[in-house]
């Protein structure tokens, strides 16, 4: 079986012929699916590492829906030890932050990815620092968001979701381009669960090959996500695997070069079957 594959450049030294793992560790109270539950944070990055991810997305401030902003001091002692044992491992370093200055320090810690789900919009510094990245050879991930965190699920409206969320993404790229940011050092995330409902999020994953022509990779973070419970009657987030596989299968199908996963495991395991079907190794 032959795929048509967008022509990437390798982001973070991993090349993009294949989608590439990224394994969630939230280092956080309160996030809305394993919030609080990892108290070993070199454990669990060791754990992520044999199951095979390739990318450690660390996280210190919760973006689910209601969630409340957390000051720097407090992000960063959360998400610190996280990042150093990370770093020691080689796997590369992702942090999720809409904070320059916490960015700023996980660079200095080993961190290659800038994860902003507020696209560089939440802090005035993140462009300068995501720019500090791309210098030092990593890379920015920009997401769409309708709102902070705290509001976005309060009734979230599209005339067409799918082309509001790629013209935001288009713009936010340009931006970024025009700061000194490589284009071929950014990755686009169409958020899906940030500010959408069901059907939004059902349309933008019908249509994530769209965005392959704003001409970066493309990150999808479906999982877990609470569609998944809406669609699955799943109401525990920590039981929506099969749902989260299955997504993750769907966007290997559209060429998604970076999936954002809880469940590395059973990811890798699917993937491995979809690869060997497609002829990847």
């Amino acid at each position: 079986m032959t795929r048509i594959l967008p022509d990437r450049a390798p982001i973070c030294g991993l090349s993009l012929d294949r989608p590439r793992i990224m394994g969630i560790l939230n280092a956080t109270p309160d996030s809305f699916s394993d919030g609080g539950t990892v108290t070993d944070m070199a454990a669990r990055v060791r754990q992520l590492v044999e199951e095979g991810a390739e990318i450690i997305d660390i996280g210190g401030e919760s973006t689910r829906p209601g969630a409340e902003t957390v000051p720097v001091e407090a992000e960063w002692s959360r998400v610190a030890p996280a990042i150093e044992a990370a770093a020691a491992t080689g796997v590369v370093v992702s942090i999720d932050t809409r904070k320059a200055e916490v960015a700023r320090r996980a660079l200095a810690a080993g961190a290659r990815l800038f994860n902003d789900v507020s696209a560089l919009t939440y802090d005035p510094e993140s462009i300068a620092v995501a720019r500090d990245y791309a210098e030092a050879g990593g890379a920015v991930c920009l997401m769409h968001a309708l709102g902070d965190p705290k509001t976005m699920q309060q009734d979230p409206q599209y005339e067409d979701v799918l082309r509001e969320v790629y013209a935001y993404l288009e713009d936010r790229v340009k931006t970024a381009a025009e700061a000194g940011i490589p284009p071929e050092q950014i990755i686009v995330d169409p958020g899906i669960g940030f500010g959408k409902r069901l059907e939004h999020n059902l349309a933008l994953m019908g249509g994530l090959g769209t965005f392959h022509d704003i001409g970066c990779p493309i990150l999808m973070g479906a999982s877990r996500k609470r569609f998944i419970g809406t669609l699955t009657g799943e109401e525990v987030a920590a039981n929506r695997v099969h749902g989260s596989v299955a997504a993750a299968i769907i966007g290997a199908n559209l060429n998604v070069q970076i999936l954002r996963v809880h469940d590395v495991k059973a990811t890798v395991q699917a993937l491995s079957v979809w690869a060997a079907v497609h002829g990847l190794s």
